[in-house]
């Protein structure tokens, strides 16, 4: 009998230690729930970050959160949807084509677009809107002409326009409070997906990842991890203030869609191009005059240095401003202003924000000594004044023309030339030469101004050669029989 009492006593002083137990546990959790939320409260009062490790696992979730709900909702509403409408010709090579019109598709591509005015004024990406031959424009539904007003292919920038006002303007950052690290949004229209918001943080700035197909190229981008995807580009990065630092670019990837890493072009470029493309019709670019290259090991091991920082002129361009500057092959430039100089990537951003006419001192590491100059930028027909692009529409050939400057004819080697601008569907389009070819001669003759090269069109007869330069730089002729 005794044997059941200690058994049944064993069981009730366990059963009250399991109680006891229990009731210590929850007051435990309860205490350390109260402390953060406390904590939490007043990190979210002060704007601060928790100094506790744990709780700051928690809060970094909860912080960005709350600050992206404000962002977003600013930064969405400032971004449009894009669709670019572009018709194709093609031939199939056989000689019936010269009796009959080409035949076409349509294509339809889209991307994204970023609100600057109030008045109707768009910045999106080069890429998004070229070769249109119609731009729809859609904002919250409602769907809008577009009507490019100008374009840079060196920064992958285009500003259109649509015909209204009261848009909803997004708020300007600037390129230099943006931190690597910090917190961003990519807002944009990828996959046709309108107004998508995804989240990153800023993982490098001043990157050059050699994507721009430019002969003056300017790549400085900011690298994020938002995701960004086809259908983005030309959509916003924006900070936690819903404050636009960039206009998303690029990705890189091997398969074309997100894979980590995204691009964007830095506001205060984005502000200098938008600025003078609307005031003067194209970019007031400033021009070095020399071609430089980031230091590299090899590099460095040929000239006997340490520091792999600064940039080495390559080529001098005769009579260019870096050539009235003394500024010699071989030149390393390791200051700008008295600032160091990292890389190229930061050499191209800073002339990307300099106008023909502005100064900037440079120092020059020249063999074992230390030389400064002040250069003077030029614009690209090597003058400091302002220039307003002046294109030709020949109404006869349906087509539109150009004078390359002077700064493509020393790069190119030729004394002249004429670049097509677009094409229309008339006499112009038969002759199959698209657009952005360069054309150098026709017959083995100069062809001098866009006038000249209608007039010699539009009378000429039997054989005739068109020489010209493509889009990549290769030189070329198409033979044809008027």
């Amino acid at each position: 009998m005794s044997r059941y009492i200690k058994i049944g006593l064993i069981a009730f002083l366990s059963a009250g230690m399991g109680v006891w137990i229990t009731f210590q546990y929850i007051q435990f959790t309860e205490l350390q729930g109260s402390q953060l939320d406390l904590k939490i409260s007043k990190i979210d009062k002060d704007n601060t970050h928790s100094q506790f490790i744990n709780e700051k696992q928690v809060v970094s979730r909860l912080l960005p959160a709350e600050d992206f709900v404000d962002a977003s909702e600013q930064s969405t509403n400032s971004v449009v949807f894009i669709k670019n409408l572009s018709v194709i010709n093609y031939r199939t090579g056989h000689w019936m084509d010269w009796f009959f019109e080409p035949r076409t598709s349509q294509r339809i591509s889209t991307g994204s677009g970023v609100i600057l005015s109030e008045d109707g004024y768009i910045v999106t990406n080069n890429h998004v809107i070229e070769d249109a031959d119609e731009i729809e424009v859609v904002h919250k539904k409602r769907s809008y002409k577009g009507i490019v007003i100008g374009a840079d292919p060196s920064t992958d920038l285009a500003v259109i326009k649509v015909d209204v006002n009261g848009l909803p303007a997004i708020a300007l950052g600037n390129s230099a409070n943006v931190r690597v690290g910090e917190w961003v949004l990519a807002v944009g229209n990828p996959f046709n997906l309108t107004s998508t918001v995804t989240a990153g943080i800023v993982s490098a700035k001043g990157r050059n990842i050699n994507i721009l197909k430019d002969k003056f190229p300017i790549e400085s981008f900011i690298q994020t991890d938002a995701a960004i995807n086809p259908g983005n580009s030309g959509g916003a990065l924006v900070n936690r203030n819903g404050e636009l630092i960039g206009i998303n670019t690029a990705i890189l990837s091997m398969t074309g869609s997100y894979a980590g890493y995204g691009f964007a072009v830095p506001i205060d470029i984005v502000k200098k191009v938008f600025n003078d493309i609307v005031q003067y019709g194209e970019v007031q670019k400033a021009f070095f005059g020399a071609e430089f290259a980031d230091i590299d090991n090899e590099i460095a091991e040929e000239l006997n240095i340490n520091d792999l920082n600064g940039v080495i002129i390559t080529h001098v361009q005769k009579g260019w401003a870096a050539d009235e500057a003394n500024i010699e092959k071989g030149d390393i430039i390791i200051e700008i202003n008295g600032e160091p100089l990292l890389d190229k990537a930061q050499l191209e951003e800073t002339i990307g924000y300099k106008y023909p006419g502005d100064l900037i001192q440079l120092t020059l590491k020249r063999g074992n000594k230390n030389v400064t100059k002040t250069l003077e930028f030029t614009n690209r027909e090597g003058t400091k004044e302002v220039l307003k692009r002046m294109v030709y529409e020949s109404q006869s050939l349906k087509a539109t023309f150009e004078s390359i400057s002077k700064a493509e004819r020393d790069l190119l080697g030729v004394e002249s030339g004429i670049r097509v601008v677009s094409v229309g569907s008339g006499f112009f389009r038969k002759l199959d030469i698209p657009e952005g070819f360069i054309i150098t001669e026709i017959n083995h003759s100069n062809i001098e101004t866009p006038q000249e090269l209608e007039e010699i069109l539009e009378r000429i007869r039997g054989k005739v050669i068109v020489s010209g330069i493509t889009t990549s730089g290769r030189k070329v002729y198409y033979p044809y029989l008027f």
